[in-house]
């Protein structure tokens, strides 16, 4: 069967495409197609040429900046199209040459071979909540990169606060600050303004975040996880945009290894040597997770916020949720009194705690019958990152 078979690898760019075929069944050399513009009409018409031959086509190209739009085409043509990771193609080590054509071959051979890795492709409204969330991670960072020059430029000349700072009462003190150089008042002046700017531009895209929640599919999902310690609205939000649907993962320790948080390994014979973890994966949802881990220092107990997050949800999320806190507090604990690092440890709760967002995730089908409209009372506001 696998005779009747083309497969077709994509050496995708901004401007052009490189293609290249290799015929099921068979060993041998794989052949170019050419080079093609990137642009609908031209995959149409290779799609057109392609086709004459009556064999089944199966694509491939590797995951990058110009997104999905080349799967959806041909997957609405009615072929097969997998996005590959780019960071699991195997690689010959002694291979020195890199060309557009040699891609697009290396594509086809490996998909011929099944040894290429495809990645989880999002529907085009999961792609625009995760744009969403990643324009409000890009706005936090921002805002912490102009707070750390405001901080700099008071540093240089000798300006201390001593208290927590960012506060109504530090930017009551900022007001009174005075300078000898008039020139430095209009940078002071200055940093205060980019620093309002981040700050409302990061408030409207949270608040954006909430409205739009309630026409994403996987909203459940998001108010399910909520019912965590350190999962608040904004953390759950962005953990699903950028993870998807965590029940694709058949076991937890597939959804750890994908996260990055497993440790690594470097073992030969008897030797066997660990090192630190993979950092593999999404390194957003990983962030999000050691964020959410640190909270799991204090002792386990239900916080008010929780509480009104955990309102509508059933007994059985709201139990795992309390077995993770007692768990994940007591391993804290007692990786702390063993002499392990905070870092260390916190890495190691994250791992744990992925393990309870997989199952509470794979919970979720208690959601397929809520109406539409019955998680609106958790979308809470939250404290800004």
């Amino acid at each position: 069967m696998d005779e009747t078979i083309t497969y077709v690898g994509l050496d995708v760019h901004k401007e052009t495409i490189s293609v290249a075929l290799a015929d099921g069944g068979k060993r041998g050399d794989v052949r170019a197609f050419g080079q093609i513009v990137n642009t609908p009409t031209a995959l149409a018409r290779m799609l057109a040429k392609l086709s004459q031959s009556g064999r089944t086509l199966k694509f491939c190209y590797e995951a990058g900046p110009c997104g999905y739009g080349i799967q959806r085409q041909l997957s609405a043509a009615g072929h097969h199209c997998v996005v590959v990771a780019p960071s699991l193609i195997p690689r010959k080590p002694g291979d020195r040459i890199k060309t557009d054509r040699r891609d697009a071959d290396n594509l086809a051979r490996l998909h011929r071979a099944g040894e290429l890795s495809a990645v989880w492709i999002p529907d085009p409204a999961h792609e625009a909540m995760r744009d969403l969330v990643r324009a409000r991670l890009a706005a936090v960072r921002s805002l912490r990169q102009a707070r750390q020059q405001l901080s700099g430029f008071l540093l240089r000349h000798g300006c201390h606060y001593g208290r927590p700072a960012w506060t109504q009462m530090h930017r009551r003190w900022l007001a009174g600050l005075r300078f000898t150089q008039p020139a430095h008042h209009i940078v002071l002046e200055d940093h205060i303004a980019t620093i309002e700017a981040a700050t409302d531009r990061r408030d409207r895209l949270t608040k954006q975040i909430e409205i739009m929640l309630s026409d994403w599919s996987l909203a459940p999902v998001v108010q399910a996880l909520q019912s965590l310690r350190g999962m608040a609205l904004v953390t759950a939000a962005t953990m699903i945009a950028e993870l998807g649907d965590i029940s694709r993962f058949t076991n937890p320790r597939q959804l750890m290894a994908y996260l990055g948080l497993v440790p690594s390994e470097h073992s030969s014979g008897a030797t066997r040597r660990q090192g630190g973890i993979t950092k593999a994966g999404n390194g957003t949802a990983r962030r999000m997770l050691i964020e959410a881990a640190w909270s799991y220092r204090f002792p386990a107990r239900v916080s008010r916020e929780q509480l009104l997050r955990q309102e509508q949800l059933p007994k059985t999320i709201r139990d795992t949720a309390w077995k993770a806190q007692e768990r994940l507090c007591g391993r804290y604990r007692k990786l702390t009194k063993a002499g392990k690092p905070a870092t260390t440890v916190t890495t190691a709760i994250a791992r744990e705690l992925s393990g309870f967002v997989w199952a509470i995730a794979c919970q979720g089908r208690w959601c397929a019958d809520m109406k539409p409209n019955a998680f609106r009372p958790l979308m809470l506001s939250v404290m800004p990152a």
